[in-house]
């Protein structure tokens, strides 16, 4: 039994490998630098004696390396994930009408193309499985616009589309689908944040909610999440 995390060298990917590798999971991870990949799977393997894990790293804004990387799964393992955390992601505050050229296209291939081109190469053995858990990490972004939202607001937005889609059509297949929405968490994203440390969630919290999202019953799916910091979003 494994899961694979996407963008999982730190923040929210990091979190949720090691709160699944802990709960007992093999792990599947990959991320574009290899020195935080290296670190990341050193501190994944820490969490449970035994635990297997593959770190690979890969370009995520590249379909032929997001399909490698799927195929090195899936011979290393030889069976399908029980858990599919499409986590990777970038983000680059602006404005539609400011952005340069081609930005939207750079992020919608990381924030949306990844997880379609990943999920469409792992879903045949799930369906032939019939079983599995697919999670989407999308955004309170993903929920509501707001002010220099610009294109990443636009890939968080798809990214639900796509879980929801993707939700109605695995219903035969007794696959699960969940979308997750974290509002400001303490990642890369805020970095340089000087507000109180308790202004923001934790990693961890997305984790234990993606857990206990998973724990549920077989016929049993939580179909949407959106978390927030207890005193709301910021700005």
């Amino acid at each position: 039994m494994y899961a694979v995390i996407t963008g999982a060298s730190k923040g929210i990917g990091k979190a949720v490998a090691e709160r699944l590798a802990a709960e007992g999971f093999d792990i599947a991870i990959c991320a574009r630098h290899a020195g935080t990949l290296k670190a990341a799977e050193a501190d994944v393997m820490a969490k449970r004696a035994g635990v297997r894990v593959l770190a690979e790293v890969t370009d995520m804004s590249v379909k032929e390396a997001v399909l490698a990387f799927g195929r090195k799964v899936l011979d290393t393992f030889g069976e399908p994930p029980a858990i599919l955390v499409n986590n990777a992601g970038i983000f680059t505050p602006g404005k539609v009408h400011e952005e340069e050229e081609g930005h939207l296209e750079k992020m919608m291939a990381v924030n949306l193309y990844s997880a379609y081109h990943l999920t469409r190469l792992l879903l045949p053995d799930m369906k032939r499985a019939k079983q599995g858990h697919i999670f989407n990490l999308c955004s309170t972004a993903s929920h509501k616009a707001y002010p220099n939202g610009g294109s990443y607001s636009i890939t968080k937005f798809a990214l639900l589309g796509f879980s929801k889609n993707l939700r109605e059509e695995m219903k035969p297949f007794n696959i699960k689908v969940t979308s997750v929405s974290p509002g400001p968490t303490w990642t890369a994203s805020w970095e340089g944040f000087d507000g109180p440390p308790d202004r923001l969630m934790e990693p961890e919290d997305v984790a234990s909610m993606i857990w206990a999202a998973y724990q549920l019953s077989k016929q049993a799916v939580v179909e949407d999440i959106q978390m927030r910091p207890i005193l709301g979003d910021i700005g």
